[in-house]
């Protein structure tokens, strides 16, 4: 019984293990992903054809690749579900070949008729898949258990999570409705970084100065209100959780 125990014991311990890696690869790439976009934002406005543009426009395609994959791995913690797993990876495959054929900024493979129905496929498939992953973090987060790191990380990777997904959202309702966020803004990466400075600005209580539509402005007073309680709530459940040199004594 004793061996069994141990057995269990190590097993829990190698997958707090891996959450906590996987959770950190999550948060590194989207502290990376959401800098470049602050810092970047302006030149891609200014002229999104120039050469520095491209190079911006490269890597973050880069990097929004990069964190769709490791957004996969992080849900294969959760989930022992081959078709979900299956599903998703090949859902994000897709849309990552097809968005590096029709988008990247060098050269154009592909050819699309309607840019905005392209762009709205992409953007509407990869939202879900947000959703998803968000949604099982924040069942892992409040599943019984004691303070570890991977719970640290895993709940700052859930608040910077939930940032980027809104900025998914506000972007497909601006490229579905162009003027959305008050302004002409063109297509594809610029309006996305657009999108996500305003969802930032958002959580952090900052005006973006955009004179959005009705509907941005009361989905960006459901990602306000969401961002406040996600801090109350998240603090108060990790502080009342038990240390893990507790746990022994606990059970």
């Amino acid at each position: 019984m004793a061996n069994f125990s141990l057995k269990n014991f190590l097993s829990r311990t190698e997958l707090q293990r891996e959450k906590l890696k996987d959770y950190r690869n999550v948060v590194l790439i989207q502290i990376v992903l959401v800098v470049f976009v602050l810092v970047f934002d302006s030149p891609l406005h200014e002229n999104s054809r120039s050469e520095f543009s491209k190079l911006v426009i490269s890597i973050l395609s880069f990097c929004g690749a990069f964190y769709a994959y490791l957004l996969w791995d992080l849900l294969r913690n959760f989930s022992t579900s081959k078709l979900l797993i299956k599903g998703i990876i090949a859902v994000l495959a897709a849309i990552t070949i097809i968005g590096m054929l029709g988008e990247f900024p060098y050269y154009q493979i592909i050819e699309v008729p309607d840019r905005q129905i392209y762009l709205l496929t992409i953007h509407g498939l990869l939202f879900p898949i947000e959703i998803i992953v968000i949604s099982f973090a924040i069942r892992d987060l409040f599943s019984q258990g004691y303070m570890s790191s991977d719970k640290l990380w895993g709940a700052a990777c859930v608040f910077l999570m939930v940032g980027i997904s809104f900025g998914s959202l506000y972007d497909i309702l601006n490229t579905a409705v162009p003027g959305s966020l008050g302004q002409n803004i063109e297509l594809g990466i610029p309006n996305y970084t657009e999108c996500m400075t305003h969802s930032f600005c958002v959580l952090a209580g900052i005006d973006s100065g955009l004179p959005m539509s009705r509907l941005v402005r009361n989905i960006s007073v459901i990602e306000a209100v969401w961002g406040g309680l996600y801090g109350m709530i998240i603090i108060g459940k990790l502080l009342g959780l038990p240390r893990a040199e507790n746990e022994n004594q606990i059970n």
